[in-house]
């Protein structure tokens, strides 16, 4: 029973991360097209691969604060400005 239990906080946190990453991606793609960039554009001012970009966009990576910071400076933006809606 509570392995059922851990299963069940298992789940629910990772339904909870994959929202984040969601979140995060879209507002990475909205600031992108926001500045008229296509991801190959960020890719070069950023540094990252393109296909990486991608993946931020499609929340298929769980990146790292430094790579946070990164893309935040690469759109001139605070960091809690890629989790807020707030410009």
């Amino acid at each position: 029973m509570y392995v059922d239990f851990l299963y069940v906080i298992s789940d629910i946190w990772a339904m909870k991360k994959d929202i984040v990453l969601i979140e995060f991606g879209n507002k990475v793609r909205q600031l992108r097209n926001e500045k008229g960039w296509s991801q190959e554009e960020l890719s070069f001012k950023s540094g990252f691969h393109r296909t990486y970009i991608g993946m931020i966009e499609r929340a298929e990576r769980n990146i790292s604060l430094k790579n946070i910071a990164r893309i935040a400076k690469t759109f001139d933006v605070k960091i809690e400005d890629l989790f807020t809606d707030k410009k």
